[in-house]
């Protein structure tokens, strides 16, 4: 297997030992386990133990753990988003994950540049905290709705920002948690970017977008008719092959998660027809199931 760049799907972290069984015998190869702004009630050892029994009996591993909150402000519903990465990193080695991934948070309402004092001082601590652990921190590259001037949960979502914080944490372990789709609402091309960031990729989220180009001609970005889909991939705009292509002249060795849950048609009853459609799409654009070399 590890000459497969293994693809997989994400599963929330509370309930993986009872979702895992449902759907791994798709062909799943990976699972991202994630929570949303805190690990709650979630006993991570007992988690941690009958997902690796799972992996064990289906051979698929557990690339990143994730916790998607604002670690920054840590104000009402994130108030415990902080301890969470904090408790992902100690307890990631116990799911066989070597990533622990999410927001980097950000002062609310305020300009990105704001964010970045706090930013290095909280992800300082933490990205040491996470090298002692052998783990590797990487952010999601989503704007949640956010801008350069304003927003609530992310800063990551941009490679302009993206320099400001490498340079304020030059860490080894820090990195990029990548996907297309997060790009492409902001109508930038993802595959000259990711050729320029592969190397701070740590891992790749499976999510892809159709930009409707004629909406945007006639009615902008500000108008009331949605210009862009987030998409499964398969059916968006991303030619798959390509970014399969960087990823590998590049050496890497993460995995390829699908983020479903977000597609407008292959929904509701049609999520996991479209999410195994995903799977089998992006095994093909690896070029399928590894072949041995003759002697």
């Amino acid at each position: 297997m590890e000459n497969k760049l293994r693809i997989g799907t994400l599963v929330g972290g509370g309930n993986a030992d009872h979702v895992i069984p449902q759907i791994v015998q798709h062909g799943f190869e990976s699972f991202n386990l994630t929570f949303w702004q805190t690990t709650g009630k979630t006993d991570l050892v007992e988690m941690a133990k009958r997902v690796r029994a799972l992996a064990d009996e289906h051979d698929f591993v557990v690339p990143a753990v994730s916790v998607f909150g604002n670690p920054l402000t840590g104000e009402g519903d994130n108030a415990d988003t902080l301890a969470s990465w904090e408790r992902l990193i100690d307890h990631a080695h116990l799911f066989g994950a070597d990533i622990v991934s999410g927001f980097t948070g950000r002062i609310t309402n305020q300009p990105i540049d704001e964010s970045i004092p706090v930013f290095k001082k909280v992800f300082g601590e933490l990205t040491k905290r996470a090298a002692d652990k052998g783990v590797r921190i990487a952010f999601e590259n989503c704007d949640m709705g956010g801008t350069w001037q304003t927003g609530d949960w992310n800063i990551a979502h941009n490679p302009t920002v993206w320099e400001m914080m490498f340079n304020a944490v030059p860490d080894d372990n820090i990195g990029l948690e990548w996907e297309p789709c997060h790009q492409m609402v902001s109508l930038i091309d993802p595959i000259p970017q990711l050729r320029k960031w592969v190397n701070k990729v740590f891992h790749v989220h499976g999510k892809d977008a159709t930009i409707a180009w004629d909406i945007v001609k006639e009615h902008g970005v500000h108008g009331k008719q949605p210009f862009v889909w987030h998409r499964t991939p398969g059916f968006g705009d991303t030619n798959w092959t390509d970014i399969i292509t960087i990823l590998r002249q590049n050496g890497y060795k993460g995995t390829i998660d699908i983020e479903g849950w977000h597609d407008p048609v292959y929904k509701d009853e049609l999520e996991m027809t479209g999410q195994v459609h995903a799977l089998n799409y992006l095994k093909r654009c690896r070029g399928g199931d590894f072949v041995p070399n003759p002697i």
